[in-house]
């Protein structure tokens, strides 16, 4: 059964081509959600096995979803286009099984930090 993935970005462009590699490597992409509210609503109304999201969005953060869907059965990848070291403690502290830059997104990287929290 494959692995189902909600896609939270505010980029068009991106949720396209991470759906599409992500689909590529055997997940099913269930939804995408371009800010945090229609975010939280998605995992309410699909439960995502994975929540790819993005740390920077319109409306509020990709940290402050993470702890609202946090303990739920959605597992959060947090991702950015910055680096791992510009997002200091908060992304340690966070609620996120994880964080991938959005350069090194693939499907190995989600599946080794499900693997990680198995």
């Amino acid at each position: 059964m494959a692995v189902r993935v909600l896609i939270v970005d505010d980029h068009p462009a991106f949720r396209r081509s991470a759906r599409k590699l992500l689909e590529g490597d055997g997940f099913e992409v269930i939804g995408e959600a371009c800010d945090g509210a229609s975010a939280i609503r998605a995992v309410d109304a699909g439960a995502p096995d994975v929540v790819l999201l993005d740390i920077a969005l319109p409306d509020i953060s990709g940290f402050e979803v993470a702890a609202r869907i946090a303990g739920g059965p959605s597992k959060v990848v947090l991702t950015s286009s910055r680096a791992q070291n510009d997002l200091g403690p908060r992304l340690r502290d966070s609620d996120a099984l994880g964080f991938i830059p959005k350069d090194r997104l693939t499907g190995d990287a989600i599946r080794a930090l499900l693997q990680d929290a198995a």
